[in-house]
């Protein structure tokens, strides 16, 4: 028993002194780990310092090098400045000097002009001597003797310049446009702008409309062209905006209706042919009409465009016989005044090209034609004729004035448009009405076969900027509420008189 307690107090002795020396182990383990952390840490920790440090320099002697760069260009703005201002203080010293000069030069000069004003004294005072007349007298004398010599002479001779002048020119410009009038005389032109197509039967009309409406619905769907088979007995009526598709329509009717297999299928493959047979039309209809008037050259776009004009009506006259008729004229007229007729005639010829592209392209016809010309390249000054043959755009060439002439003269020959009398007399009341809509408006003209309005207003109501901004408000609604061809010129005319008596 007592050796069981010696040993259990041995091993406690044991035991508590191996665990006394394992934990002093751990203990002295865990500080060299701390040991060896913290010396990590502190060296990191310089390097950041050291980093920093470095970074911090390097701002300053970045700061330190712009600075001195500022201050470098500010020094040489300020020589610049103290320069400039040496210079102005130069030039003000030479103008002081040039003052100085000028005040002495008109004192000199008021000098000079007393004494030739003494001498003229001098001078007249012994001229009225001799010739027992003072100087209104010998004025009035002399003028009285000229007046008498030559009043007569001179009258008649101004007279007879001025009527000589105004009947050569009238007679001449006469004689030029009925010689060129006589010698061109195309037919009177009776063409509309809806086609129509002759039935064979009645029974075609089904044919046509075919099965629960397929066969004219791929017919429309193909060509892009309404069509109204009900609206008029014996007939197919062709409805398009655009003509060259209006004929392709036809041909394709006609094609069908002679053939007499009507069915989509074949309905796609006639009118593939008939486009080509049409724009096969198409550019010979342009060679014919160069080939016509004699201008050769022509882009074969520009053909293409003209040919197209041959399914054109403007008031029911065919637009590319129109446009040849013109040619013709011109050509007649600029040998006449001694222009360049090849010009003449070719700006002639096209210009109403713009109106095969109106539907297509936002613009008036002349501007577009102007513009086409120069894309496809023709020659400038056939493009700028053909464009400034409306009165909008100024007429800077003699060839461009006389397309402007000449297009009035083709569009306004008996029968070259379907236009009623009645029709024409309401356009113009319209264009009236339209101008004298506005207020501060006394009168309004309709003038120039409804080319030009010209509007009286009354001037304690409308000052000047106002007139301008009437003129553009007046001929924007005649644009936005009626139709017509050409242009119309609004010309606003504002006027103040002061009339007083001499009692």
């Amino acid at each position: 028993m007592l050796l069981t307690i010696v040993f259990a107090l041995v091993g406690l002795a044991v035991g508590f002194g191996g665990n006394t020396v394992l934990t002093k182990k751990r203990i002295g383990s865990a500080q060299a780990q701390a040991d060896k952390e913290i010396s990590k840490a502190t060296k990191e920790a310089d390097k950041i310092v050291a980093d920093a440090r470095n970074e911090a320099n390097k701002i300053t002697q970045d700061a330190k090098h712009d600075e001195q760069i500022r201050r470098k260009e500010y020094r040489e703005i300020e020589s610049r400045l103290l320069k400039r201002e040496e210079a102005i203080d130069s030039k003000l010293d030479s103008l002081d000097k040039r003052s100085e000069n000028l005040r002495r030069s008109e004192t000199e000069l008021e000098k000079l002009k007393d004494e030739i004003r003494e001498i003229r004294g001098k001078q007249q005072e012994k001229l009225e001597k001799v010739a027992k007349l003072s100087k209104a007298e010998a004025a009035e004398k002399l003028m009285q003797m000229t007046e008498r010599d030559i009043k007569g002479d001179l009258s008649g001779l101004i007279a007879k310049m001025q009527n000589d002048a105004k009947e050569t020119a009238e007679e001449q410009a006469g004689a030029i446009i009925v010689e060129a009038m006589e010698r061109m005389a195309s037919e009177v032109t009776a063409e509309r702008t809806v086609t129509a197509v002759k039935l064979l039967d009645e029974e075609m009309k089904g044919r046509i409309i075919g099965k629960e409406g397929r066969n004219i619905q791929a017919l429309q769907r193909a060509t892009g062209v309404d069509i109204m088979v009900d609206d008029t007995p014996g007939f197919v009526v062709l409805s398009s905006f655009d003509p060259i598709r209006r004929e392709i329509a036809r041909q394709s009717m006609e094609m069908l209706m002679k053939d007499g297999r009507i069915h989509p299928g074949r309905i796609e493959e006639v009118v593939e042919k008939a486009q080509k047979v049409v724009q096969k039309e198409v550019i010979r209809a342009g060679e014919d009409a160069a080939r016509e008037v004699g201008v050769i050259g022509i882009p074969r776009e520009v053909l293409q465009l003209l040919g197209e004009l041959k399914f054109r009506t403007s008031y029911g006259q065919n637009v590319l016989k129109h446009s040849t008729e013109m040619a013709h004229i011109a050509g007649i007229i600029a040998e006449q005044v001694g222009a360049d007729v090849k010009t003449a005639k070719y700006a002639a010829l096209v210009h109403d090209l713009g109106k095969a592209l109106t539907h297509k392209m936002e613009g008036k016809h002349h501007h577009i034609s102007g513009e086409m010309l120069r894309k496809y390249g023709a020659p400038e000054a056939v493009a700028l004729a053909a464009e400034q043959h409306h009165d909008d755009v100024e007429a800077t060439t003699t060839e461009a004035l006389i397309v402007r002439v000449v297009d009035a003269i083709s569009a306004s020959r008996p029968g070259a448009r379907n236009i009623s009398a009645e029709n024409f007399v309401e356009r113009m009341k319209d264009l009236e009405n339209v101008a004298n809509s506005f207020d501060g408006i006394d009168k309004a003209y309709a003038i120039s076969a409804g080319r030009e309005v010209r509007v009286f207003v009354r001037p304690h109501h409308v000052d000047d900027l106002t007139a301008i901004k009437l003129a553009r408000d007046i001929a924007t609604k005649i644009e936005s509420t009626m139709q017509y061809p050409g242009t119309i010129k609004v010309n606003v005319i504002r006027e103040t008189r002061a009339v007083e008596f001499a009692k």
